[in-house]
Order: C-alpha cells, then structure tokens, then sequence
C-alpha cells in the first residue's frame, strides 16, 4: 500500500479519488442517456466534491506529479465540460427540430472546445505542486455551475431555450478569457 502516498505512483491516493470523479462523470453521461438527470446531476456533483478532495490531499501529502495534472484535466473535461453539456442537449434542446438543431449543436460544440482550451492552456501553465493566488479565466468547474444554474433556469421556465444558448456561448467566452478569479 505505499504507491498510495508515494508522488511518482500513478495510483497514489490523490489520483485514485481523481478516478473516482472519472468514473462519476462517466456514469453521469450514461445516465443522461437514458433520461436519468436527477441521478447524473447528482453524479456530476460527487464528481465536483472528489475534485476538490484530490487537489487537497495531493497538496497536503506532496503527491502532485504531472500524470496527476493531466489526469485531474480530463476528470474536469468530462464532468465539468462535457456532462453538463450533454444534459443541456439532451434536455433543452430536446424539442429542437433541424435546422436550429444546428445552431444548438454548434453552441454546445462551442463550450466544448472552449473547456477543452481553457484546461489545456491550464495544463500547459502548471507545475507540479504549485498553486496561483488566482485563476485567469473562469475554471471549468465553475463553468458547469454557471451552466447548472442556467439549466435550472429553464427548467423553472425562466430562461427561453435562445437563452440558454447565448448563456452557454459567454460562459464558454469567460472560461478563455483574462477575468481574475481568486483561487480558494
């Protein structure tokens, strides 16, 4: 059991709760798939929660290493890019006929690449063990809780459907943008 508190171990401790979050998210875009959303929103939340417990354990217990940078980067991808996507398309968008089925897929492929950029970029600027006073651009986990809270939006009939799509396109603009975000 020591590859758990050793740095140059791909299965040390903080790496296996980063694991955990890809498995939430993984699980999560499935359950979207089958109309489950309160069970992937849920997902997507534990995956939120094991997102913060690896960055606090590799810090604290010095297990910060470049395979764990790139693994927590795809964790993010998937549960804090991707599935909050999805369950945009796949509620929101729903009803959407083609052609403007189009221009919703364009949208969502816009906050994709968008994430995808901001967490390469990201990644790109790290060093193993090192954390910045403050993030530029908005992060991508707090990108997905800004679209949670515009899913929401439209699920209480407060925000129209052209809402949400010019909603996903700034928060996609903010997470690539030079905003000052202070790091917890």
């Amino acid at each position: 059991m020591h590859f758990l508190w050793r740095a140059d171990s791909h299965f040390n401790l903080a790496n296996l709760v980063t694991m955990i979050n890809i498995s939430a998210g993984l699980i999560a875009v499935y359950m979207i798939t089958q109309h489950l959303f309160v069970i992937a929103i849920v997902l997507a939340w534990i995956g939120g929660i094991c997102d913060i417990i690896d960055g606090k354990i590799a810090r604290r217990y010095k297990l910060s290493n470049p395979f764990g940078i790139q693994l927590d980067s795809f964790a993010d991808f998937l549960s804090f890019v991707l599935v909050p996507t999805f369950l945009i398309f796949e509620t929101v968008y729903a009803s959407v006929e083609f052609p403007a089925l189009i221009v919703c897929a364009g949208v969502s492929i816009y906050y994709v690449i968008s994430g995808l950029r901001r967490l390469i970029a990201f990644n790109l600027g790290s060093v193993s063990g090192e954390v910045a006073r403050y993030f530029v651009g908005v992060p991508t986990p707090l990108g997905a809780i800004l679209l949670w809270l515009v899913y929401l939006g439209f699920i209480y009939g407060l925000i129209p459907q052209a809402g949400v799509m010019a909603l996903m396109v700034a928060i996609g603009y903010l997470l690539n943008s030079k905003l000052k975000i202070p790091h917890p």
